[in-house]
């Protein structure tokens, strides 16, 4: 785990408790915690996977290469139409992460 991202999650005003299960079920997944951007950015073999940010109306999951995915469950979503290769998952309760943990896992 890594303090900056620690601190990033204490100073959060919103998406709190969202954002630090995200953390949890991204942590499981055997991923590296590092802090980019000013987000909790996960790796792998130094390769960025996902990221977790928050915004006025919901937090999400960003995956970098997220258009490379198969999105069997229809979840991931452009950001903007600007945006080329990210995908995010975006959510606006503890309980939809809750009820999502394993097809999160399985994207990751």
């Amino acid at each position: 785990m890594n303090s900056k991202v620690d601190l990033f999650l204490d100073k959060a005003q919103k998406w709190q408790e969202e954002m630090r299960l995200l953390r949890r079920i991204i942590l499981d997944c055997g991923l590296t915690e590092e802090f980019k951007w000013m987000h909790p950015c996960y790796t792998f073999q130094n390769k960025n996977i996902v990221l977790i940010h928050g915004f006025k109306d919901y937090c999400a999951i960003l995956f970098h290469k997220g258009a490379l995915l198969k999105d069997t469950h229809g979840i991931l979503i452009q950001q903007t139409e600007n945006v080329q290769a990210a995908r995010q998952i975006r959510f606006t309760t503890v309980q939809e992460i809750v009820d999502m943990e394993a097809v999160i896992k399985a994207y990751i």
